[in-house]
Formats: structure tokens, sequence, C-alpha cells
């Protein structure tokens, strides 16, 4: 199995950056070589090569382009999920749950001060027993100054 090992390659001109280029040992040599004369002696096979590096570089730059819509997409959801976060946390703050505690005691009070069914039964009755009593008494002496009794006594 052959072993390959960065080496750094010394540039060109002092303007360009140093390039990290691995180096071949033994039996790469010979296959570098060998690749290096058949790609003289065939040039037309470099169009080709470079046909397919700008296919793989267009790919490259849409998957960058999909990539960089998706974080701005994640960066606005985040943006409306903290702003979101921010409005909940200042209603629970405006709330004046010691009030509401009070006023749901008041309406309870108030509640269980209402009469229940037997209570107005009751009154209904009661009324309707003294508006029949009142009636025969007025119908039997009458309104004095107003009419005479209709009922014989």
């Amino acid at each position: 199995m052959t072993k390959i090992e960065p080496t750094v390659a010394a540039p060109a001109s002092p303007s360009e950056p140093f390039i990290a280029a691995p180096s071949a040992t033994g039996a790469t040599v010979t296959a570098l070589s060998a690749a290096s004369r058949t790609e003289e002696a065939a040039p037309t096979s470099e169009p080709r090569k470079l046909d397919q590096l700008s296919r793989i570089e267009d790919k490259a730059a849409r998957i960058e382009e999909k990539f960089a819509r998706y974080e701005a997409v994640f960066t606005r959801a985040e943006a409306s999920l903290e702003r979101s976060a921010a409005k909940v946390e200042t209603a629970t703050g405006a709330m004046d749950f010691a009030g509401i505690r009070q006023e749901v005691a008041a309406l309870r009070e108030r509640v269980d001060a209402t009469p229940r069914s037997a209570t107005l039964f009751t009154t209904a009755l009661v009324t309707a027993v003294l508006t029949v009593l009142l009636t025969i008494l007025v119908l039997k002496f009458g309104v004095p100054g107003l009419f005479p009794g209709l009922l014989p006594r």
C-alpha cells in the first residue's frame, strides 16, 4: 500500500500563498509520470475534464446558493421566534395574578350569594298567595275613596 504525505510547495512569486500538495512515493511517482505522458499524448481529453470541472463548479455554486437561502430562512425564523418569545415574556410579566385571583374570588362570592331554585320557588309561591289574598280583600272591602267592595259581605 502506498503512503501519501502532504508537503508544502514553495510559491512561484511572493504574492502567491503556499499550496499544500500530497507527496508521491514509490509506485505513485511512476503512475503519475505515466498519467502525465498520456495527458500529453491525448490533448483532446483535457476539454472534457475542463467541462466536467465546470459542471462540478456549477453544482457546487447551486448548492451554496441553496445553503444561503436556507440559512436566510432559518435566520428569519429564529428572529421571529425570538420576537414571539419576547412578547410572551412581556405579557406574562404584565399579568397581575394576585388581581386576577381577587376578581375570581369576588365573582365566586357573588355567585354564592345568588338565590338557588328552592329560594326562588318559595318566593314565587309566597308572592302568589299574597297576591290572591290581597285581591280578595280589595274585592270584598274595596279601596276607601276609590271604589266600594264588589263582593257581598
